[in-house]
């Protein structure tokens, strides 16, 4: 009964991909109390080293699909540089927790994905809500 996600190398299937690993990372939670959205970004990452090491290879993820899209060198550059400074920020016990919480790097890279895709293949595009 879980969801389906799509196992093609085609541009939909791998923008519909991306875009369930930045919400599993950055927004399947409700903090309770508050309508702010966290994920396992912010929740792994509370543990020391570990979660740090474990969130990073999951947004690598994200930066790898991408790759398999075709986006230019320096476009996966800069995405794995948010994954970088994400990683080594969040690496400092307590600031680096809070810093989880307003830093999305894989929101920011997700960005960068649906810019490239609704450039070079129009028919990927949906409709935010």
């Amino acid at each position: 009964m879980g969801i389906e996600l799509p196992t093609g190398n085609d541009p939909v299937s791998i923008r519909k991909r991306i875009e369930a690993m930045e919400h599993l990372l950055e927004r399947s939670f409700t903090i309770p109390g508050t309508k702010y959205p966290v994920g396992l970004d912010s929740i792994i990452g509370l543990v020391p080293v570990i979660g740090d090491v474990v969130t990073a290879a999951m947004g690598a993820y994200i930066v790898w699909e991408a790759r398999n899209l075709g986006i230019p060198k320096w476009k996966l550059w800069r995405m794995a540089g948010n994954i970088a400074f994400d990683s080594a920020v969040g690496a400092v016990p307590l600031v680096g927790d809070a810093f989880d919480l307003a830093f999305r790097s894989n929101t920011r890279n997700l960005r960068i994905v649906k810019k490239h895709l609704d450039k070079h293949h129009p028919h990927t595009m949906v409709i935010d809500r």
